[in-house]
């Protein structure tokens, strides 16, 4: 029963970050948001955050579609961008450190 209870104590999202956990979230959701408002055609903050894949796809459709890519790219940098600013540090530690959700 104890050993039930502590897994479902992992699984729960009802936990308290650290302070540095706080303050490192606080810093990465700022800087890859700063990087996906004004690089966003170029993935930047896909790079920073540690999506590899997804940076060098956004890459990819960035050059070879002949602008039209970029404008799309950049629109979506600035949603992923103002999306990472306005969350929570809990709610961007879950969705982008913990959880690695790659898009939006």
């Amino acid at each position: 029963m104890q050993e039930t209870n502590q897994i479902n104590n992992i699984n729960n999202d009802d936990y308290e970050l650290s302070k540095d956990q706080i303050r490192i979230c606080n810093i990465k959701k700022l800087i890859a948001g700063i990087f996906a408002i004004l690089l966003g055609s170029l993935g930047i903050h896909k790079f920073y955050l540690g999506y590899i894949r997804q940076g060098i796809i956004t890459l990819i459709i960035s050059f070879f579609c002949c602008g039209i890519g970029a404008i799309i790219m950049s629109t979506i940098g600035m949603i992923e961008g103002i999306i990472y600013i306005t969350q929570s540090d809990k709610e961007f530690y879950n969705t982008y450190v913990k959880n690695r959700k790659g898009w939006f």
